[in-house]
C-alpha cells in the first residue's frame, strides 16, 4: 500500500513538482532505487524539505514531533504508515492517558520503534534484550503493559515477554498480537520447512528487520541462509553437496525478485520447483484518507478514477 501511495503521487504529480518521502518507504534497495528513479526524493530529516512541499511518510511510521514540524514548514503530508503499525500507536496512546507505564519490545534505532516511542516519551521505555528488564524503572507493577515492533522475531519477542511475566507477573498484554500476521506466517513456514532444507534463501534487503529475522530463524533450526537483494548477489558455493534449496522473501520483496531467483536457478543449477506455499492473508488495506483528501484538494486523480 506504502509503495502504491508513492507510485500514483508520482503520476499525479508529473514533472511538475518533486516528491519527497521521509525515510525509506520500505525497507528494500530495488524498491526504493525503482522510486528515486521515478523522481521521489528520499530524506532524513523534515527540515531538508522545501516548505510547502509534499511529503509521504514512510510505512513505519512517525512521531508526533516530525508532523509538527512537518505542519510548521507548511508541508502537505500524505501518511503512508502501515495500519498494524499505526494500531501500535494507538495502543501506546491508550495506556499513556491510562496512566500506565509501557514496555516497547522491539530495536530502539529502527525507524518504527522511534516514531511509536515518539507517542508517548516519558511513559515508554525500550526492551531489546531480556538484559535491558534488569534496567528498568517501574513505578506500580499492576500498571504496566508490553507492546511489540512489527516485524520482530516471534522467536526473539516470545523470550523476552516470557521474562517480563516472570519479572512483573502483573504485567498486561496488547488488546490483540502486534506482530505483523504476513512476519508471523513467513517465519512460522521458515521454521518448519527450514528443517528439511539444505539451505536457505531470504530475498530482501540487510536494513529489512523482518527479512533478516527470517535468516536468523534459519540458522536456529540448524539450516545455513543467507539474506540477497537479488538474483545478482547468488554464490554458486551456496549450493555445494546442496539438493533442497528453501526460498523465501521479506515482506517488502517485490514478487519479480523472487520469480527471478527461481527461473534463475531451474535453468542454471537444473532445478525443479517441488511447490509453493500460499497464506490467505484474508486482510487488504484502504487508501489512507489523507491522500484522498489530497487528489481532491488538487483535483488529481487515483489510478484513472476521480479521487
Amino acid at each position: 500500500m506504502a509503495v502504491d501511495i508513492v507510485d500514483q503521487l508520482l503520476d499525479a504529480l508529473g514533472d511538475n513538482e518533486t516528491l519527497y518521502v521521509y525515510h525509506e518507504i520500505v525497507h528494500n534497495r530495488h524498491v526504493v532505487n525503482r522510486l528515486q528513479e521515478r523522481g521521489a526524493s528520499f530524506v532524513e530529516s523534515i527540515e531538508e524539505i522545501p516548505k510547502h512541499s509534499v511529503v509521504v511518510f514512510s510505512a513505519h511510521g512517525v512521531s508526533p514531533k516530525v508532523k509538527q514540524l512537518a505542519k510548521e514548514r507548511s508541508l502537505r503530508c500524505i501518511d503512508a504508515t502501515c495500519p498494524l503499525v499505526t494500531k501500535v500507536h494507538a495502543e501506546a496512546i491508550r495506556y499513556a492517558k491510562r496512566g500506565w507505564q509501557i514496555l516497547l519490545i522491539g530495536h530502539k534505532n529502527h525507524q518504527e520503534v522511534i516514531g511509536t516511542q515518539g507517542e508517548a516519551p516519558n511513559e515508554i521505555q525500550i526492551v531489546e534484550t531480556t538484559a535491558d528488564i534488569a534496567l528498568l524503572q517501574i513505578n506500580d507493577p499492576s500498571k504496566l503493559v508490553y507492546l511489540t515492533q512489527t516485524t520482530l522475531s516471534t522467536d526473539d519477542a516470545e523470550i523476552i515477554i516470557s521474562e517480563l511475566q516472570k519479572t512483573f507477573p502483573e504485567i498486561h498484554a496488547p488488546p490483540t498480537d502486534d506482530i505483523c500476521y504476513a512476519t508471523t506466517e513467513r517465519q512460522n513456514a521458515v521454521r518448519e520447512d527450514a528443517k528439511e532444507a539444505d539451505v536457505v534463501l531470504v530475498v530482501g534487503s540487510k536494513n529489512s528487520s523482518n527479512s533478516v529475522r527470517l535468516t536468523e530463524i534459519s540458522e536456529s533450526v540448524g539450516t545455513t541462509a543467507h539474506l540477497l537483494d537479488d538474483v545478482s548477489e547468488l554464490d554458486p558455493t551456496w549450493f555445494t553437496g546442496a539438493n533442497l534449496v528453501l526460498i523465501t522473501a521479506g515482506a517488502s520483496a517485490p514478487e519479480h525478485l523472487v520469480l527471478e531467483l527461481i527461473e534463475h536457478l531451474t535453468t542454471n543449477f537444473h532445478g525443479e520447483l517441488e511447490g509453493e506455499s500460499t497464506f490467505d492473508e484474508g486482510m487488504t488495506f484502504s487508501m489512507p484518507a489523507s491522500l484522498n483528501a489530497f487528489m481532491q484538494t488538487n483535483d488529481m486523480t487515483i489510478e484513472g478514477e476521480k479521487a
